[in-house]
């Protein structure tokens, strides 16, 4: 039997392969023992963080609007972390959840949105799979993102305002981004009702940019 001091020794490795660590490392993480860990390269008016790859339980969904498609979404990964899984076990929620969002060409238009609960670091190298058909696990693969961070509620219209004042930023500086979609980042519980904090996502293309306005 694995005794406590070699257990932890052991997932304090993971941690350190996965990214996923204490959230007394980050100034934003307050509501999860664990949370996504990173490493700055820059800062400005936004940031630009390097993130290493780690194992997510994600679910698409289809819809017109990106408040309700959340919803639907956050039950489905709720239930999986509350023991509908093959292991029947329940995992401790973290932080991040991360959506992924496509761009839109028409108000109307119904697209997929993809919600991800990270993984825990215990979790990350062989997490129990989902009963649910429609909840997976994914990697998210080595990166760097373009980081523009806001207070409140993350919702449809302020992930969209935010969404454009990022990039007006990097087509002003004229720097190279993932087009076609972007991620609404949220840290917090629908219960915390102040000091929230949401981010906007970019994948960065080639070199990063990172200039003072």
């Amino acid at each position: 039997m694995i005794g406590l001091a070699g257990l932890v020794g052991f997932l304090l490795v993971l941690t350190a392969e996965a990214r996923v660590g204490n959230s007394s490392q980050s100034e934003f993480c307050t509501e999860t023992e664990q949370c996504l860990l990173y490493d700055l390269v820059c800062e400005n008016n936004y940031q630009v963080r390097h993130y290493d790859s780690v194992k997510w339980v994600s679910t698409n969904v289809d819809h017109r609007f990106m408040d309700m498609a959340m919803m639907k979404a956050f039950r489905r990964l709720f239930n999986y972390i509350m023991g509908e899984n093959e292991a029947g076990i329940k995992i401790q929620m973290t932080a991040p959840v991360v959506v992924r969002v496509p761009d839109k060409k028409m108000f109307f238009e119904r697209v997929t949105y993809t919600m991800s609960f990270l993984l825990p670091a215990e979790h990350q190298t062989n997490p129990p799979s989902p009963t649910d058909d429609d909840v997976y696990i994914n990697d998210t693969p080595d990166m760097k993102v373009y980081v523009l961070s806001y207070g409140g509620w993350m919702m449809s219209w302020t992930d969209q305002m935010k969404t454009k004042e990022l990039t007006g930023m990097l087509d002003t500086h004229k720097a190279k981004y993932k087009q076609g979609f972007h991620y609404a980042v949220g840290y917090n519980s629908p219960m915390k009702m102040f000091n929230r904090h949401n981010e906007v996502w970019v994948l960065v293309e080639g070199d990063h940019v990172c200039k003072k306005e």
